[in-house]
């Protein structure tokens, strides 16, 4: 049986260079480096794992890596090497050990005369749906690095999607955690100090005081009744969304909301012409790429949408008019599709709607960005600032009184 050995040398330009490779004995792995003018330095039998069965303690797969992967692939099978060899040198060459081992498997399976794409199958949480059959519909055309290409740059474009989202989210769930744990360190620890103070001064506080040792004392008296309400919120709406009904309703709430309802809107068209367009133009039928694009959209009401246009084409009716009838998607975007539709050209269609909105969805995010920094700053002075005055009430009340 092979064994994993670590091997270091120097490449002909004397630069340091190292990796793995399986082998009988050390003299092969030697021999080898030998043969791509390697010099070998070091070679040892990889150390095993003590937690290597422990599978929450493995590294994920990202999607950054599949990303690689595929965009590695594609030029070494635009190249002219074998499919197994292509897989070999990518395996070899992974530095995430999750991966690597995974990418054993799927190399095992097709040495053993299953397909790439049945071999993929195996591995359902690294490569989606749409990975799987868009490599089954290269296979199958011969243009496997063509596919896999227009993959990695489909994938690339979502990741950047997904990041434009996530910062413009991050922003303000931060700014709110920020703003919740200094208002309750002043109520805890600082408010106190002052009512010990202002326990000594004899005379009545101003009512914005009052208001504020009162929240103070609440806070200190309840605050285990605080965090477990949080936590017992939290878990609520955790278990509401994982409900299927509970999932509809907040799917729905979202798209209705001002500011975000619209982002999301728009990344929903983004994500729906561009997976649509990349699928069709490598041969996909559309009955599969709807279906497809119903399960990754996200949103449920959106997945509602797609599947009634699946629903419809089944039934002989065109795409832009279920699409319309939704209410999700917008005229132009509908508009846009019927005359892809008429021409023939759905894929080229939905490609330039994609381009499109991810400009949109660009500009959509700058916007909620430039609202909400100057909301969070306006809250954090007003609540922040407005403690620490009723603090200070007393004291200039007092230093009036003497003067």
């Amino acid at each position: 049986m092979p064994t994993v050995f670590q091997w270091k040398g120097k490449n002909p330009k004397g630069r340091k260079v190292k990796g793995e490779m399986e082998a009988e004995t050390s003299d092969q792995i030697k021999q080898s480096l030998q043969r791509r003018k390697i010099t070998p330095t070091l070679v040892r039998k990889k150390p095993k794992d003590l937690f290597e069965n422990v599978k929450f303690l493995q590294p994920r797969v990202k999607e950054t890596d599949v990303i690689i992967f595929a965009r590695q692939f594609s030029t070494m099978i635009d190249a002219g090497l074998p499919l197994l060899q292509c897989l070999d040198i990518l395996q070899s060459q992974q530095d995430n050990p999750t991966f690597k081992k995974n990418l054993k498997k799927i190399k095992e399976s097709v040495e053993s005369g299953e397909t790439f794409a049945d071999a993929l199958k195996k591995f359902p949480k690294i490569f989606n749906e749409l990975f799987i059959n868009m490599v089954a519909a290269g296979e199958a055309g011969g243009i496997l690095d063509v596919i896999l290409n227009r993959l990695s740059a489909y994938m690339e474009k979502m990741a950047k999607l997904k990041r434009q989202v996530k910062g413009a989210m991050t922003y303000p769930i931060i700014t709110m955690i920020v703003a919740v744990i200094v208002v309750a360190i002043i109520l805890v620890f600082v408010i106190p100090v002052f009512s010990e103070m202002f326990a000594d001064f004899g005379s009545s506080l101003p009512t914005p005081t009052l208001v504020v040792v009162a929240m103070s004392n609440f806070t200190i008296h309840n605050i285990g009744y605080i965090i477990g309400g949080i936590i017992a919120i939290a878990f609520l709406l955790r278990r509401v969304y994982a409900n299927p009904k509970g999932r509809i309703f907040m799917d729905e709430l979202f798209l209705r909301l001002p500011v975000i309802g619209l982002l999301i809107r728009k990344v929903a068209v983004a994500k729906f012409t561009r997976t649509a367009s990349t699928m069709l133009s490598s041969g996909v039928s559309i009955l599969e790429v709807l279906d497809i694009v119903a399960k990754t959209s996200g949103n449920k009401i959106v997945e509602f949408a797609i599947q009634d246009v699946k629903s419809g084409i089944s039934e002989g009716r065109s795409m832009a008019d279920p699409l319309l009838e939704s209410g999700v998607f917008p005229s132009m975007v509908c508009s846009m599709i019927a005359v892809g539709e008429s021409t023939g050209a759905l894929d080229t269609m939905m490609s330039k709607i994609a381009d499109f909105y991810d400009d949109e969805v660009d500009q959509a995010v700058k916007n909620l960005t430039d609202m909400i920094e100057p909301f969070m700053l306006v809250f954090l002075g007003v609540v922040v600032g407005g403690l620490v005055i009723s603090m200070y009430l007393p004291i200039f009340k007092m230093a009036g009184a003497i003067s």
